[in-house]
C-alpha cells in the first residue's frame, strides 16, 4: 500500500513538471511564466506536504488551510488528469496533421520579420493559455468551499405493510458519511447536529463513515453523536474511513463511548410501545469480485439474532447489502457510502451509477425497501449534484400512507 501511494505521488510531481514546462514554454510573456512556475511549486509542494503530514500523523495537517489542501486536491485528482487526456487525444491529431503536411510536401509556414503590436493576438491566446491551470484550479476550489459548509434536509414518506399500526408516523433522522476531519469541520457539523436536534426525530440512526481518516478526529465525531437528541434512542455503525487508520482501536475506543454500536450485533428499542431490532452490519474488509457476496453472507449471519415481534430495520454502510435484506424479506435497509456518486452529470450519469446498483434515495424490491444516503461529510472535496444531506424519513403503515 505504501508502495502504491509512492507511486502515484511519483506520477503526479512527473506530471506537475511536464506541464510546468509545457505551460512556460507556451508564452514568453515574463510575468505568466512566473505565475506558472509559482503556481506548479505551490502544488507540488502542497502534495508532499499534505501526503507527509498525513503519514506522520502527527496532526500538523490541522494547520494547512483548508483552501490550499482543497486546491491541492482539485489539481492533482481533476486538473493535472484533464489535462493529460486532452493531451493524449490531441497527440495523434497532431502527428496525423504532421504526416499529412510532408506527404503533401507543404512547407512550414516562414515567419516575416514584421513589427507586430506588444500585446498580439496569438500572445494573448498563449497567455490565456497558460493561465488555465491556475484559473481552473481556483474557480473550482472556490465552488467546493462553498459546498463544504451546505447541508440539505431530504424527506422520504416509507409506506411499509409490515409496520405496526403503533409506529404509524414514526421517524428518523439518518445521518451518514460525516467524515469528520480534513474537509469537514468547523461550523458545518455544528449546524449539522442543530438540523438532526430540530428534526425532534423518534430514531437517530448514523450510518458509518464518522471520521474521514485520522482517530485524532474521533473524540470531536463521538461528541457530535452525543450531542444528537433522539425521543427514543440513537445508533452507529462504522463505515470503511472509520477503518483505515486502525481498525481496532477505531472499534474499541467507540465501544468504551457508550454510544449504542452496533458491530454485527443488534439491539431492540421500544418506540411508542413497540419492540423496534436494529441491526447493524460491520464493515465487510474484502474487495474485488467477492465482496458482495462476502457482504451477503455477513447479513445472512446477522439475521439469524432477528428477534420474532420486533419490528426490524438493518443499518448497512454499504447499500449492496439491500440484496441479502429483500431476499430475506427486510423491510427496511438504510446505508449511505456512495456520496450519492459525489461527481453526477444528472441523475443516472456518473460515478453513482458507475460504482454501484445503488447510490442515492429510495430502492425498493417487493416490499422491501432501501434508503441510500449522500452523507453530509466528504473525502474529496467537491461534489456535482449530489448534495450533502440529512434524511429525515417517516415510516407509514401502507393503509394510512393513502
Amino acid at each position: 500500500m505504501v508502495r502504491f501511494i509512492f507511486t502515484i505521488i511519483g506520477l503526479m510531481i512527473s506530471l506537475d513538471l511536464v506541464w510546468w514546462i509545457v505551460f512556460a514554454r507556451l508564452t514568453n510573456h515574463g510575468v505568466a511564466r512566473v505565475l506558472v512556475s509559482i503556481f506548479m511549486i505551490v502544488m507540488m509542494l502542497g502534495l508532499i506536504g499534505v501526503i507527509a503530514a498525513r503519514m506522520s500523523r502527527s496532526g500538523w495537517e490541522r494547520f494547512i488551510p483548508k483552501f490550499a489542501v482543497t486546491a491541492i486536491v482539485i489539481w492533482h485528482s481533476i486538473g493535472l488528469g484533464l489535462l493529460s487526456l486532452i493531451a493524449l487525444a490531441l497527440i495523434p491529431i497532431l502527428l496525423g496533421q504532421k504526416i499529412v503536411r510532408i506527404a503533401r510536401h507543404v512547407p512550414s509556414p516562414i515567419t516575416q520579420s514584421v513589427e507586430a503590436p506588444d500585446w498580439s493576438r496569438r500572445e494573448f491566446l498563449r497567455f490565456a493559455g497558460a493561465m488555465l491551470p491556475p484559473a481552473f484550479t481556483f474557480s473550482l476550489t472556490g465552488i467546493a468551499m462553498a459546498q463544504l459548509n451546505n447541508v440539505r434536509i431530504r424527506r422520504f414518506v416509507l409506506p411499509i405493510p409490515e409496520l405496526p399500526k403503533e409506529l404509524d408516523g414514526t421517524t428518523i433522522a439518518q445521518v451518514s458519511d460525516m467524515h469528520v476531519g480534513r474537509f469537514t469541520n468547523g461550523d458545518v457539523l455544528k449546524k449539522m447536529v442543530r438540523m438532526v436536534n430540530e428534526m425532534r426525530a423518534d430514531l437517530v440512526l448514523l450510518t458509518g463513515d464518522l471520521i474521514n481518516d485520522a482517530l485524532a478526529d474521533l473524540d470531536t465525531g463521538l461528541e457530535l453523536a452525543r450531542a444528537m437528541e433522539a425521543r427514543f434512542g440513537l445508533a452507529i455503525i462504522e463505515g470503511n474511513h472509520d477503518l483505515i487508520e486502525n481498525p481496532t482501536e477505531f472499534e474499541a475506543r467507540v465501544k468504551a463511548s457508550g454510544i449504542p454500536f452496533l458491530l454485527d450485533e443488534s439491539t431492540v428499542i421500544t418506540v411508542r410501545g413497540v419492540p423496534v431490532q436494529l441491526l447493524g452490519l460491520s464493515w465487510t474488509r474484502i474487495y474485488g469480485k467477492g465482496r458482495d457476496a462476502a457482504i451477503a453472507t455477513s447479513v445472512q449471519r446477522l439475521l439469524e439474532q432477528r428477534v420474532a415481534d420486533a419490528f426490524p430495520i438493518l443499518m448497512a454502510h454499504h447499500p449492496h447489502a439491500f440484496d441479502a435484506a429483500a431476499s430475506a424479506g427486510l423491510p427496511l435497509t438504510l446505508s449511505g457510502h456512495t456520496h450519492g456518486g459525489q461527481l453526477m452529470l444528472n441523475e443516472q450519469l456518473g460515478f453513482g451509477p458507475a460504482l454501484f446498483r445503488y447510490w442515492s434515495g429510495l430502492y425498493e424490491r417487493g416490499q422491501s425497501k432501501l434508503i441510500v444516503s449522500n452523507g453530509i461529510g466528504n473525502w474529496f472535496p467537491l461534489r456535482l449534484n449530489a448534495p450533502a444531506e440529512i434524511l429525515h424519513l417517516t415510516l407509514r403503515t401502507a393503509d394510512a400512507s393513502g
